[in-house]
């Protein structure tokens, strides 16, 4: 008896710290900013961008990309082949988000990724603006610029390439792809994030979605993962994109 009475209590206290987690608020940094580090997993889509529509939103893609999506082959993904994810898509691998200084006003943040080519994306909190259209060599990650509204980190993003996909269904993006992402730790262990996703040329028009990130426990660290050695997943991958 005395054992089902401690199990229960062991129950019980357990459910209550997870709920005591879940309700405690984000934790701050020096300058009063909220503190997104940690290793967090999710955030943005993976298998369909269209599952995390926000209510009333819809994707229309214009002729032209409808026939891109259509032609697509699985095991033609760019993740498949350990190459960048880009801007919203997450590859399903932990990731941390820091800043530089440590302390005080951000400069810089970076996206460290786990997955793929252990890539990393950076994004400028100096103030600048993005360069002139002309100058901007297209990348996978974009030019990025971003600054706090309230508790909402904002990044806007620009310059991108069009070689990545928006997940496994061959959801494609142009060259014209504008990004703006709003970052808000609605609790302790939740990042939330909305992305409007704004590309003339590939969409009728624009579209928000909402995604969020789970925080994982203390004693996670990001791994080295190289994702070109031994990769034998491609062979294996045949027929159209889709979720699988």
């Amino acid at each position: 008896m005395k054992l089902f009475y401690f199990l229960i209590f062991v129950l019980v206290s357990s459910s209550l710290i997870a709920q005591d987690a879940e309700i405690r608020p984000a934790p701050r940094l020096p300058d009063g900013t909220p503190d997104f580090s940690g290793v967090w997993s999710g955030g943005g889509p993976v298998g369909d961008i269209a599952g995390g529509l926000m209510p009333g939103e819809v994707m229309l893609l214009t002729e032209e990309y409808a026939a891109v999506k259509a032609g697509r082959m699985a095991a033609d993904d760019p993740e498949a082949n350990c190459l960048p994810t880009g801007v919203p898509r997450i590859a399903p691998y932990p990731w941390r988000m820091l800043q530089t200084p440590a302390y005080g006003p951000a400069t810089h943040l970076y996206f460290i990724f786990e997955g793929n080519v252990h890539s990393y994306r950076q994004v400028f909190m100096d103030g600048r603006e993005h360069p002139p259209e002309e100058e901007l060599d297209p990348t996978w990650y974009g030019h990025s610029i971003g600054w706090w509204e309230g508790d909402t980190l904002v990044i806007d993003t620009v310059g991108f390439n069009d070689l990545t996909w928006f997940d496994f269904l061959g959801n494609p993006h142009s060259t014209e792809l504008h990004t703006i992402e709003r970052y808000t730790r609605i609790d302790y262990n939740t990042l939330e994030n909305i992305t409007t996703v704004i590309d003339p040329a590939a969409y009728r028009q624009p579209f928000t979605i909402r995604f969020t990130a789970r925080l994982q426990p203390a004693d996670w660290d990001i791994m080295e993962y190289v994702c070109n050695e031994n990769n034998q997943d491609v062979e294996h991958i045949r027929g159209p994109a889709r979720l699988f």
